[in-house]
């Protein structure tokens, strides 16, 4: 899959080096790799806001879409329309939907459909994949 953002595994460690990103960031991002529960950043973070791909800047989710979905990793109920690709993903031997960033393809996580109304959803990110912008409601 072809993304308008591309480059080089040394160019996105360049990128997330200079972001100050978590050491995990290039796994997660460009491996698909998944931070273990509870250990991220924003996990339990509620600041008003907007949270962005940590790869390129792209704003993916408001704070106000945000909520505790107790499974350790930061969930939101509402992507931030077009951002976010989904693809099957087969791994791990289950079916699930993977997101990534519809910029750059940096991996997000997944999203279920056991969330809140009105959406029904739950996008349960890394926060490794994530960057946070305050006061952008």
């Amino acid at each position: 899959m072809t993304h308008p953002i591309q480059k080089t595994d040394a160019e996105w460690q360049a990128v997330l080096r200079e972001k100050g990103a978590e050491p995990v960031a290039f796994q997660v991002t460009r491996h698909a790799a998944t931070e273990r529960p509870f250990t991220g950043k924003y996990e339990a973070h509620w600041a008003d806001g907007s949270y962005h791909c940590i790869c390129c800047g792209a704003k993916l989710f408001d704070s106000a879409t945000k909520f505790d979905a107790g499974c350790g990793w930061p969930s939101f109920s509402e992507a931030i329309p077009g951002t976010i690709t989904e693809i099957v993903d087969r791994s791990h031997g289950m079916v699930r939907t993977e997101t990534v960033c519809a910029q750059c393809g940096a991996h997000l996580g997944h999203v279920f459909e056991d969330g809140p109304a009105p959406t029904g959803l739950r996008y349960c990110m890394n926060s490794a994949s994530l960057d946070f912008e305050s006061g952008d409601r």
